[in-house]
């Protein structure tokens, strides 16, 4: 790592002594530059002689994920669930970013927070959707639901720009090359998981499905998209930061409850036939939004849907939704109040390995995890609050003012 910068002090020294005499700064430092470039020269002969691929950081951080056991990633094949002795998972997280296993990809945090609760999870990361679904069966079939999202961005996003164009890189994938995830992936991998799992319960997780828990305006299609539950075929939703909403389904689940009788989960949203009474929330009030058939007729009907969602998706108490949808009824429990800072915490102090799974060794760079790897996360949540941004309905401008209250943030 310093062979660059002490290379370029070793090109400018004798550049910068032909003109030193003229300048008193100039002076000053060359001086400087004279004492510190034979220490960086020195110091670098140690580091190379101690490590023999100083040049290339990646490569030294693939030799040092490649001497840490497989077993300090969360399992994504079938060898990996057979070393750990695993006939079944009760948990398959499907996602379509790669698994980099840092809390700053949502994937690993929910993986580790499913671990935590004593569960059995495994990730399913980037599967091929385009061929025979074999990847989708390899890890068997999950005792409790699958998971699925479609990463840290909207798919959509993720492959176009503002003017429709294809992208030609993908962040979250080895070597940053695209096409490893399908457009509106949370749609596509549910449909072929209730496919091939029916009697499997899928919950949607992340931005796309948080983003898309009602009717919505799809900019890529220029029309309005019914909720994703019933554009999906999914089970329930967990929008936001779903921490405590997804321990609280797990420990149900596991008791025997059925998905489908599980109506009173803060953070979630599910469907229900028209005309069924729902549980009483104390000191939750339920609003009824304009039909998605309403929204499709009339543009003011959509407007005030729209306002309502976005009021009440950063209220500290926000109202319980229900949106009418043919025969079926969309329901959008109010979300949990934000998690104190000891809870958050816990989040980040999960065993993580804080780097990419050794499967992508030799297939490049993560430039999302290169971003992030040295930096040390200092909140959840948008902290800018810009007006411009559409992340109200996962309560990020919540967050920001949560987070600009604190005393040590001031």
């Amino acid at each position: 790592m310093l062979h660059a910068p002490c290379s370029m002090l070793c090109a400018l020294r004798p550049v910068l002594r032909r003109d030193e005499g003229r300048c008193p700064m100039l002076h000053a430092l060359c001086s400087m530059l004279c004492a510190l470039c034979p220490a960086l020269c020195a110091l670098r002969s140690v580091l190379c002689a101690l490590c023999p691929l100083p040049e290339n950081p990646y490569l030294c951080l693939m030799q040092a994920s490649e001497k840490r056991p497989l077993t300090d990633w969360l399992p994504v094949s079938r060898e990996e669930l057979d070393k750990r002795g695993w006939d079944e998972v009760d948990v398959i997280i499907v996602s379509g970013d790669a698994y980099v296993d840092h809390p700053s990809f949502g994937h690993a945090v929910m993986g580790r927070l499913v671990e935590k609760a004593g569960f059995r999870v495994a990730i399913l990361p980037q599967p091929n959707w385009r061929d025979d679904l074999r990847d989708f069966k390899k890890l068997g079939k999950p005792r409790l639901f699958f998971g699925v999202t479609a990463g840290c961005m909207d798919s959509m996003v993720n492959h176009y720009t503002a003017n429709r164009r294809l992208r030609s890189d993908d962040a979250y994938t080895p070597g940053g090359v695209s096409g490893f995830r399908p457009d509106y992936a949370t749609v596509v991998y549910t449909g072929i998981l209730k496919k091939i799992f029916p009697d499997v319960p899928v919950i949607l997780g992340g931005i796309e499905a948080s983003m898309r828990r009602l009717t919505h305006f799809d900019y890529w299609s220029d029309s309005l998209k019914p909720d994703i539950l019933t554009w999906s075929g999914a089970d329930m939703l967990v929008f936001g930061m779903g921490e405590k909403a997804i321990i609280t389904l797990l420990q149900r689940l596991a008791a025997g409850e059925s998905i489908h009788q599980i109506r009173d989960v803060e953070q979630t949203a599910f469907k229900v036939p028209a005309g069924e009474v729902l549980p009483e929330l104390p000191g939750v009030d339920t609003l009824e939004l304009p039909s998605h058939v309403q929204c499709l007729a009339d543009k003011r009907a959509f407007a005030r849907h729209f306002r309502i969602f976005e009021e009440e998706s950063n209220r500290w108490q926000g109202a319980r939704l229900t949106e009418l949808n043919g025969d079926s009824l969309a329901v959008v429990n109010p979300p949990n109040p934000p998690m104190a800072q000891a809870e958050i915490d816990a989040a980040f102090d999960l065993p993580y390995t804080r780097h990419p799974h050794p499967r992508y060794n030799k297939r490049g760079q993560i430039p999302a995890f290169e971003m992030i790897r040295n930096s040390i996360n200092l909140h959840r949540g948008c902290f800018g609050g810009c007006a411009f941004v559409p992340f109200l309905p996962t309560r990020a401008s919540l967050w920001s003012a949560v987070l600009r209250n604190r005393s040590w943030m001031k």
